[in-house]
């Protein structure tokens, strides 16, 4: 083992009378790609700035090797009235660089985060402040770099270029992040603060899940020899982790099952089809766009495309994620199918008997002098309606992880993720049949982003959903819309994941078809029939998928059943890789004769 550059040895935080934690110590080690995971409030933001220097501790010591330089990303950026956004990345720099012969520096991190370095820090919205500092702390080249919440307020694209940069940084790295797919991408150990204890594990995020909770099974089966105070702390700590796995199989499969039929609906196989299923899907339809376009003229007078000649039509039950750059246009194009703003040209028809629920990230409709209790139900009784069942506040407030001793507080207590549970508390209480979030994982912890998950993939009603989280999107969506600057605006079936596929798969077609272009060859001659094993495979087919569509239903039918995992794990997870190899098969065999049946086609169409 490598000496550490970074240690903590012994350290403890008071706070609020307590300790935070204490005899915690770590090292962070040449190379080390870190995870640090806790559920929120345990303490991981302060860890991070006790190891950067910025707090003292009350108790043990910091270590920091002589020459190592440590650089640290704070969650809420400084932001100093009257200085430059180059003056703020320059400082970065060691020494602060005055004689600017690092300034290509500056350029390139700056041209990387998209802001220009002329802007006043004042100027700055929440993001792009964010944006500057995630700037500041790459310039200078440290050893050490303590990330916070890297990925908030950062669009795809960005998120996307932060990760190429990480991967090719070669200092070691400590990451805080609710991004999921971020941590997988970038981390290669664990250290997980969990009720004061620092646990570490030799591996990346990946390995996250099985590892916490084997780890809290076991702890399971000693607190029941132990009092009923921390039975009732590992059964909270344990939410959001342990029912995750078995949870999101259930959500997959439904998913899988809603991205299909949405495959069905849009795939072009014929006028007929397409009429009969336009009759029957009569009265579901949620939105209507046909043709839309909007443009904006700025203060120069330059014409620009925001979104240009876009269609789509939603249904009853569809989950359609949004993403684009920021800027690009999805909140505008948000607000046109939801009514609230007219197109430049094109029509938008909004179904009949919606009950929309919007999210506000701005958190306005929560009164900060107001109890928790006050917020959400009657203050005399105590109840409030839940989608048409009366519920206590107290329970309800559970469902959400707040403890029984939060109800009475005042909301001005909470901090920012607690605020956000409360406020999806507030908006999944009401009755509505489609729910329009406008990047709803901002700000959130990794319980709450659980959270939000379970809730909506139980909501049966449409979902609008704006969101840079692409684990997030994966997880929940039937159909991706994407808006690229310029106003192109495309939409396809699947999650974030299907998208760049499909969109890979384009763009290897596009190359392909243009290195044709450029490559004379000779023209085949059309194909008169079926060779013997296209023949063959396209008769077989229908047959051997029918019956993986059984085995399926089978393997489902088996999965559902609570005491296969509680009695046999180990057959559970026999069963569950039957069931991903048996979907797989099916995908790949249907992609062949689907193939094969064009093929056909045009054999018959020559």
């Amino acid at each position: 083992m490598a000496a550490p550059i970074l240690a903590l040895q012994d350290a403890r935080i008071t706070f609020g009378g307590g300790d935070l934690f204490s005899d915690i110590s770590l090292g962070i080690e040449p190379g080390m790609r870190i995870a640090l995971m806790g559920r929120n409030g345990s303490g991981k933001s302060t860890l991070l700035k006790a190891l950067a220097g910025d707090i003292d501790l009350d108790g043990g010591e910091r270590f920091q090797q002589s020459g190592v330089k440590v650089s640290y990303l704070r969650q809420q950026p400084l932001v100093i009235p009257g200085r430059s956004v180059y003056e703020q990345v320059q400082s970065g720099l060691n020494g602060g660089d005055q004689d600017g012969d690092m300034g290509y520096l500056v350029d390139q991190v700056l041209d990387g985060v998209g802001i220009k370095g002329d802007r006043l820090l004042e100027t700055l919205s929440g993001g792009e402040a964010r944006r500057v500092s995630l700037a500041e702390a790459l310039v200078s080249e440290p050893d050490v770099l303590l990330l916070d919440e890297p990925t908030n307020h950062l669009d795809i694209t960005t998120i996307l270029w932060l990760e190429e940069e990480l991967k090719s940084f070669k200092g070691a790295l400590m990451i805080i992040s609710h991004d999921r797919q971020f941590l997988k991408n970038l981390t290669n150990r664990l250290f997980w603060l969990d009720r004061g204890v620092l646990r570490t594990h030799g591996k990346g995020f990946s390995a996250f899940e099985e590892w916490s909770e084997e780890i809290l099974r076991r702890e399971e089966v000693e607190a029941k020899k132990l009092d009923k105070k921390i039975a009732e702390e590992t059964d909270w700590s344990r939410k959001g982790i342990t029912a995750r796995r078995a949870r999101n199989e259930g959500r997959i499969r439904a998913l899988h099952r809603l991205r299909a039929e949405r495959a069905e609906r849009q795939a072009p196989v014929g006028s007929a089809k397409l009429t009969v299923s336009s009759g029957s899907k009569s009265g579901k339809t949620v939105v209507e766009a046909e043709k839309i376009s909007m443009t904006y003229v700025d203060d120069n007078g330059q014409k620009h495309d925001v979104i240009e000649n876009f269609s789509t039509k939603i249904q009853r039950g569809d989950r359609v994620g949004i993403i684009g750059a920021n800027g690009a246009g999805k909140t505008t194009l948000l607000n046109i199918l939801m009514g609230k703003l007219t197109p430049t040209s094109g029509t938008v028809k909004l179904g009949t008997n919606l009950t929309p629920a919007i999210f506000d990230q701005n958190r306005e409709s929560l009164d900060p002098e107001m109890s928790l209790w006050d917020t959400l139900a009657d203050p005399g009784s105590g109840q409030l309606l839940v989608r048409g069942e009366v519920r206590h506040v107290v329970a309800y407030l559970r469902d959400f992880l707040f403890e029984d001793r939060q109800a009475k507080s005042p909301v001005k207590a909470l901090s920012g993720g607690e605020k956000n549970r409360l406020l999806l508390a507030k908006l999944l209480a009401r009755e509505s049949n489609l729910l329009v979030l406008d990047e709803p994982t901002n700000d959130l912890d990794m319980e709450t982003l659980d959270l939000l998950q379970e809730m909506l993939s139980g909501y049966d009603g449409t979902l609008l959903v704006v969101s840079h989280d692409r684990e997030f999107l994966d997880q929940l969506v039937t159909s991706i819309i994407v808006i690229d600057k310029g106003g192109k605006v495309e939409e396809f079936v699947g999650g974030y994941s299907d998208y760049k596929r499909a969109k890979s798969g384009t763009e290897k077609k596009a190359a392909k078809a243009n290195k044709s272009k450029d490559t004379p060859q000779k023209s085949a001659a059309p194909r008169k029939k079926l060779t013997y094993k296209d023949q063959r495979d396209y008769e077989r087919l229908p047959a051997v998928i029918e019956e993986l569509e059984t085995s399926i239903k089978t393997l489902e039918a088996e999965l559902a059943n609570p005491d296969l995992f509680t009695r046999t794990p180990e057959k559970f997870k026999e069963k569950a890789a039957e069931l991903a190899k048996a979907q797989a098969d099916k995908d790949a065999l249907e992609t062949r004769w689907l193939e094969l049946e064009i093929l056909q086609e045009e054999i018959a169409g020559s």
